[in-house]
Order: structure tokens, then C-alpha cells, then sequence
């Protein structure tokens, strides 16, 4: 039994030995250990968990200003695209055409150029004027009618008519105006 007791004293040995050096059973002093390690763990875990709270509504709120962006940026390519369709109407050669004819302005013909020695290559022409407009012929007044009619309620003929005394060149020329001739009441 020796033998046997040997061994089993040298177990209670180390078994006793690490009962020393951790303490199993509850006691006060391990209980106050433990409290401000539990207080740690909970509080990083709230300070994560607010953490992450505000990192979510930051990245919604940069969503949301991003898609905000987006639509305005789609508005602004769209105006974009509707004035450069207004751009190139305007600058479209039928367009350009129209609108010089209505200001006044004619084609200009063959260009001439200078060389660098002074002289004139091609031969210079003045531009043709624009077409002259149609000439609308007035219409007669029946002669019974404003001979019947009282004076103050007809127009009188020099009025409603052109000058008579004018001749057809100068009406057919580009750079005249026809002004009404004075009326009777003399204004």
C-alpha cells in the first residue's frame, strides 16, 4: 500500500498546490473582480453599438444627398440637350437664310481676296438686292357710294390709296418707302 498511498499523497500534493493558486470556490474577493470587467465588456459593446448607429444614418443621409445630386444632374442634362437642339435650329443654314432675309440682308456673291503683294484676285461685284416685294394694286371705291355718304363719315381718298404722283421705279426700288400722303383734316 505504500506504493499506492505514495502516489496518491503526491496527487493531493498538486491538487492542493493548484487549489492554492486558483481559487474554484465562490468568494468575495473574486465576485468584486469580476464586476468592472462586466461593466467594461457592456459598455464597449453600447458605445459599438452606438457607433454603428451613427455611422448607418450618416451613410443614409449621403445616400439620400447622392440621389438628390443624380436627379439634378439628369434635369441639367436634359436642359442641356434642350438648348443645344435650340442652339442647332437656330444655326441650321434654312434657319440663317430666314432670318437674314427678314433683316434686310442678300447673299453676298463670289468672295475676292488680296494677295500678299497688294493685288485683287477675282473681280469684285456689288451683291445683288433683295427681290422686289409684290405689288398689290388697290381696290376701288364704287364712286356712288362715297359720293352719297356724308363728309365726316367717309375717308377720304388721299388716305386710303398711295400716292399717285409716285412712278414705278421708285417703288420697285429696294431702298425707297412708300409714305402715306397727308390726309385732309391736316394733322
Amino acid at each position: 500500500m505504500s506504493a499506492s498511498s505514495g502516489s496518491k499523497g503526491s496527487l493531493r500534493g498538486r491538487a492542493a498546490r493548484l487549489a492554492r493558486l486558483l481559487p474554484l470556490g465562490p468568494s468575495g474577493g473574486t465576485q468584486a473582480a469580476r464586476t468592472p470587467f462586466v461593466l467594461l465588456v457592456v459598455l464597449l459593446l453600447g458605445g459599438g453599438l452606438i457607433t454603428l448607429l451613427m455611422l448607418n444614418s450618416s451613410l443614409n443621409e449621403g445616400s439620400f444627398q447622392l440621389t438628390k445630386l443624380k436627379k439634378q444632374t439628369t434635369e441639367l442634362t436634359d436642359d442641356e440637350q434642350e438648348l443645344q437642339r435650340d442652339v442647332d435650329s437656330y444655326s441650321a443654314p434654312d434657319a440663317l437664310l430666314r432670318r437674314a432675309r427678314g433683316l434686310g440682308m442678300v447673299p453676298g456673291g463670289d468672295p475676292v481676296f488680296l494677295e500678299p503683294n497688294g493685288t485683287v484676285k477675282g473681280r469684285p461685284s456689288p451683291a445683288a438686292g433683295p427681290p422686289a416685294p409684290p405689288r398689290v394694286e388697290p381696290t376701288k371705291a364704287p364712286v356712288a357710294a362715297s359720293a352719297s355718304a356724308s363728309p365726316s363719315t367717309s375717308p377720304s381718298p388721299s388716305a386710303s390709296t398711295s400716292s399717285p404722283s409716285a412712278s414705278p421705279s421708285e417703288s420697285a426700288s429696294p431702298n425707297s418707302s412708300v409714305e402715306p400722303s397727308p390726309s385732309s383734316t391736316g394733322r
